[in-house]
């Protein structure tokens, strides 16, 4: 008897990816917001929301570093990898001043990073500890592909 082969299509493998991205994303918010005082979330409902946010600007972010990356990438010279390098670091930090804005504006006091830097901190290392469990995650994946097809 022959083994069932499951094919996915790119539609599906997208709504597979950022379906566990954001419950990734969920997840990580809510550990933080159980057990670390600096972070404050009202409702599940609301770190639904929030987490929905942060994947489509972590997404929106990272495309744009992408996008003029390889834009400095077709340039010859020092001072095209400099500009890419800058220009890198800008993008990737100053969106989480973005992110960090944008989920202030839409939510409010229902989500509240606070501490060190008026909780640019907190909110800094829930972002990171995000991206980590996201690339965990992914290896995890790629990691039980048995190679048949």
């Amino acid at each position: 008897m022959s083994e069932k082969v499951y094919r996915f299509n790119t539609p599906q493998r997208l709504f597979v990816g950022y379906t566990l991205a954001v419950l990734v994303d969920l997840t990580v918010l809510n550990f933080y917001d159980e057990y670390w005082e600096f972070v404050n979330i009202e409702s599940f409902t609301v770190s639904f929301a929030a987490a929905l946010l942060l994947q489509l600007l972590l997404k929106l972010s990272l495309a744009a570093e992408h996008k003029l990356a390889n834009y400095f990438k077709q340039k010859p010279g020092t001072a095209a990898r400099f500009y890419r390098g800058i220009s890198t670091y800008i993008i990737l930090v100053g969106s989480k001043f973005v992110m960090l804005e944008a989920i202030n504006i839409l939510f409010g006091d229902k989500v509240q990073f606070t501490g060190p830097l008026h909780g640019v901190v907190a909110f800094f290392a829930v972002v990171f500890t995000i991206l980590i469990s996201e690339i965990v995650v992914s290896k995890i994946y790629f990691a039980l592909d048995n190679g048949k097809e």
